[in-house]
């Protein structure tokens, strides 16, 4: 359970795993039609309409490429979404960072198998797994040891948060314990940061500006930044977070705004298309051979059939493969997913957190199921200080971990397992037994004993697992 949790979040990753059937039929891609009626249908059962959500799909094929949209950019435009409607990509950043990697190492600025120490800054201390160093490959393929996220992150604007610095983010890598280096796969936002730090120190030029010069600009991407331009910002989709509300930029979270590297990118439909028409071998480019070192250099994952790739995630079906990255960030959700045998491609881009990995395999394997996705729009209510003392404690779940509740302010936070890879989250109260986390699907239910005091609660994963019941420990705040 706590290796899917942290799958799912990695928000911004959404690596949607999902099983293909021996000996089914690849087929063609579903007509215009179909596409857009399955896009209205997300949004709908995601209950966008009339939220100001939107769904853009774009395909490449031998025939070229189309965009096929449904619903809006935001409740204040109306407007239909296109190719170019700007979104953030969440972790399909990777790609972008992978894609770095793999043309310096083209050049012979760096080798794969590289110790990552060796390009660092002078007194940036990485720690080793049983004597061993841990390797740019291992990091650009999540073996490397490190968790997903800092267990000390907040997702949060609040004064504390914004404390969070580089030089924390340097003393967390410093002191970690990492195991299985170069064979464990975690993934692990942590590892592409120290990647990009890495690169970017060997290059003399920072990360960002080194990713514009020597992957955006080759590659000809003109609404793919770190920061939106004035033309990005008028073709902007407002992001929704898990209960339909505005979501904060990814690049306004202080943990996440000092590694670009796992997620930090925004991007268009026609962008990504271009990314992969690079891939497929419909259009050349300076980074060609770097295109191609980045889905040919592979690990095997934990899970027969898969393998981890610079960036890419790689599953098998017999004789065939699908090439897939999928990213999220607290507003947007987003999917890229490729056969490098047909030469088919998919990009699918939603504004609201929700997971997207499913239609963009679905709409290159049909027989993959589409999940069924629901969303209830909440309310909050407020509840005062001391009726959220009576929730505050530490929760033991048999065979995940404690959940830390506490008082902040006027606010309860919830701090899962270091497991789950989730950051602290400030919970919002639906009424007295009832509260839900704004920035994606996961709630908790309290359980009240007959005196008024609370001894359980029920904690709901982000993507429908049953739920999971967790003990009150003691009353510690």
């Amino acid at each position: 359970m706590a290796r899917r949790i942290g799958l799912w979040i990695c928000l911004w990753l959404i690596v949607s795993l999902a099983p293909i059937r021996a000996g089914q039929n690849s087929g063609d891609l579903l007509n215009d039609n179909e596409i857009r009626r399955l896009a209205a249908e997300r949004i709908k059962a995601l209950g966008g309409e009339q939220n100001g959500v939107g769904i853009v799909v774009g395909t490449i094929s031998s025939e070229g490429r189309k965009i096929i949209s449904a619903g809006e950019r935001s409740l204040d435009d109306p407007h239909p979404l296109d190719g170019d409607t700007v979104f953030e990509i969440g972790s399909v950043t990777k790609v972008f960072t992978a894609l770095l990697l793999a043309e310096m190492a083209e050049k012979n600025e760096v080798g794969l198998n590289d110790p990552v120490a060796k390009y660092l800054p002078a007194g940036f201390k990485v720690p080793e797994g049983n004597g061993k160093t841990i390797s740019l490959l291992d990091l650009a393929t999540h073996t490397s040891g490190f968790p997903f996220m800092p267990n000390e992150s907040t997702i949060s604007n609040e004064s504390a948060a914004a404390k969070y610095s580089t030089a924390d983010l340097r003393r967390f890598v410093a002191s970690s314990e990492l195991r299985g280096v170069g064979e464990k796969w975690e993934y692990s936002n942590i590892g592409y940061w120290l990647l990009s730090e890495a690169l970017a120190a060997r290059a003399g030029l920072d990360y960002e500006s080194l990713v514009r010069k020597r992957v955006i600009t080759p590659l000809a991407l003109t609404n793919t930044a770190f920061a939106l331009s004035r033309e990005m910002k008028a073709n902007f989709a407002a992001g929704h977070n898990a209960v339909l509300q505005p979501s904060s930029p990814i690049s306004t979270l202080p943990i996440y705004s000092i590694m670009p590297a796992a997620g930090g990118l925004y991007s268009t439909a026609n962008d990504l298309l271009k990314l992969l028409a690079v891939a497929m071998d419909y259009e050349h480019s300076p980074l060609d051979g770097a295109m191609r070192l980045t889905w040919n250099t592979r690990r095997l994952m934990s899970r027969d059939g898969f393998e981890q790739a610079l960036g890419w995630t790689i599953i098998h079906e017999q004789k065939s493969l699908l090439i897939v990255q999928d990213g999220g960030t607290f507003g947007y959700a987003v999917s890229i997913a490729w056969d490098p045998v047909r030469r088919v491609g998919v990009v699918v881009l939603s504004n609201q957190v929700a997971n997207v990995g499913d239609v963009a395999r679905h709409l290159l394997r049909p027989s993959i199921p589409l999940e069924k996705p629901t969303v209830t729009k909440r309310t909050e209510v407020a509840l005062d200080p001391a009726t959220l003392d009576i929730y505050v404690g530490n929760y033991e779940a048999t065979g995940e971990g404690i959940f830390a509740v506490a008082r902040e302010a006027d606010s309860l936070t919830l701090r899962s397992p270091a497991e789950w890879g989730l950051p602290k989250f400030r919970l919002h109260p639906e009424n007295r037994q009832d509260f839900f986390a704004g920035e994606l699907p996961m709630r908790l239910a309290f359980q009240f004993e007959n005196d008024g005091s609370v001894k359980k609660m029920l904690v709901y994963p982000p993507r429908g697992q049953k739920p999971i019941s967790a003990v009150r420990l003691d009353s510690s705040r």
